[in-house]
């Protein structure tokens, strides 16, 4: 369907867990060399928490029903145990998690016959993840066929619900090679540097660029279960991060919090952010706390394999990049820009959704581009500007405004914590725009001294008409705002 060169072959990667840190695993690839060697020796000077020069690799011992399935799906841990069985995972064989989550599983794999592993502790009726281990032959290891098969996760508590989104090992492989392979890499990660992963992994950001991309070179892995402000930084001084994968919100909490400036970040040499827009104003904040990192954008969707675009400041031989670009198109991978009335089209590879041939159509065209219902540009250097979404373009009185334009603006506000726009209807104007504000500690902001900043900065239909103060602005774990949800708040 799509243009995409696909690799055969990619090295096989393995993860461990060392001990000693609550909020970390680390996970680091090996060559089949490697794991025939006997262990090395700790090199002279080698602090303790470095990561060793290598880990071997080792086969799985599945059930042969599990084995025979190739499908894999991701699942949020944070979800209850009837939402956890929804129909996205009908099919499913064998479900990995820790032993804190099995609850919510046990009565769904019970009924199903599905095999249960926990990777931490063991627990009674489960399978523990080393005895899939027993019996394994590590001096034998096979070349791995990356196979045309599916592979396939949701797409969880997205900005419009749940769909199972298709992809295949081809289409993984391939984007990961597109990122951190060739001379010139568009995401340059070598064997020495030190990943912090605290997105969680069953998004596709995480799971692509972070975890797949980190072992595919090498490089050492620190895992957050959760984030913490504070566990972060002492974790970042502590191991020397180099590459610090973000969102937005993360962003924005580091270029506003006083606590950075306790820390030394001067090891983070890149700092990728994704999954959202990022105003210009936040971006200078944030690299007046951290001025020897990089920061860029990417752009991707999980539809489409995930990522499209890459920040040229993340080369290995680095470009300057315009602030708010989100980069360029990938290796192998097309774009192209159309009229809104057409919907904006980007990448021709992917299968669609599962168990969803009407939501397939509405998304893949007949020429085989996807739709990604994103609002944006590419400038004459090629590099591309996301500006919203299509269906959260705010419509008043037949102009456009992209909440993420406000957005960008009310979080610079030093009494602002947060924020997130949507509309509002209006028998006048069709829809306005009003904004739903998280104020900072100890922060008095009126609605009126909110609204005054916005309209001193902004054309007249990008006012806000009406400020709604809460505590938190609802998202999904992967920093989209869920504007369904404050759009029920309006209409209750």
């Amino acid at each position: 369907m799509g243009s995409v060169q696909t690799p055969s072959r990619i090295a096989p990667a393995s993860s461990t867990a060392p001990r000693g840190d609550p909020h970390l695993r680390r996970g680091r690839r090996t060559s089949r060399r490697a794991a025939r060697a006997p262990a090395p020796r700790r090199a002279p000077g080698r602090r303790d928490h470095e990561p060793p020069p290598q880990l071997p690799r080792v086969r799985l011992r599945l059930p042969r029903r599990v084995a025979a399935r190739r499908r894999r799906h991701h699942r949020q841990p944070f979800y209850t145990p009837p939402r956890s069985t929804s129909s996205h995972g009908r099919g499913a064989r064998l479900i990995v998690t820790e032993a804190c989550a099995v609850e919510k599983v046990r009565e769904f794999a019970a009924e199903r016959g599905i095999t249960v592993v926990t990777i931490d502790v063991r627990s009674e009726g489960f399978v523990h993840f080393s005895d899939l281990l027993a019996d394994s032959d590590e001096s034998e290891l096979p070349e791995v066929e990356i196979h045309p098969t599916m592979w396939w996760r949701s797409l969880l508590l997205g900005t419009t619900g749940s769909q199972g989104v298709m992809l295949t090992h081809r289409s993984l492989a391939t984007s990961v090679a597109q990122q951190v392979d060739g001379e010139n890499p568009n995401l340059y990660f070598h064997k020495d540097d030190v990943i912090l992963c605290v997105l969680p992994l069953f998004h596709i950001y995480s799971l692509n660029s972070v975890l797949l991309c980190g072992l595919r070179v090498g490089a050492a892995i620190l895992i957050m279960k959760k984030f913490d402000m504070v566990a972060m930084m002492e974790l970042v001084q502590r191991f020397r991060v180099t590459i610090a994968p973000f969102v937005p919100p993360i962003v924005v909490e580091i270029a506003k919090s006083p606590l950075v400036d306790a820390y030394d970040l001067s090891s983070i040499r890149i700092v990728m952010s994704g999954a959202a827009p990022m105003g210009k104003d936040i971006q200078d904040a944030f690299r007046a706390k951290i001025p020897n990192a990089f920061l860029g954008q990417g752009y991707g969707m999980t539809e489409a394999g995930p990522v499209l675009s890459m920040c040229l400041a993340f080369a290995k031989e680095p470009f300057a990049v315009k602030s708010g670009s989100c980069g360029t198109v990938v290796r192998n991978a097309e774009l192209k820009i159309v009229d809104p009335d057409t919907g904006a089209s980007l990448g021709r590879n992917k299968p669609g959704y599962l168990n969803d041939p009407e939501a397939t159509k509405n998304t893949i065209d007949k020429e085989g581009w996807l739709h990604t219902g994103d609002i944006g540009f590419v400038d004459d250097d090629d590099e591309i500007f996301i500006v919203d979404r299509l269906k959260e373009i705010i419509k008043y009185k037949g102009f456009q405004v992209p909440p993420a334009e406000l957005e960008a603006l009310l979080i610079t506000h030093p009494s602002i914590a947060d924020a997130a726009v949507v509309p509002m209807k209006d028998e006048l104007a069709g829809e306005v725009p009003v904004a739903f504000v998280v104020r900072t500690k100890d922060s008095e902001i009126t609605e009126d001294e909110i609204k005054k900043y916005v309209s001193q900065q902004v054309i007249f239909y990008k006012r806000i008409g009406k400020v709604f103060f809460t505590d938190a602005i609802p998202k999904a774990p992967s920093g989209k705002i869920l504007r369904k949800d404050l759009r029920a708040k309006l209409a209750a």
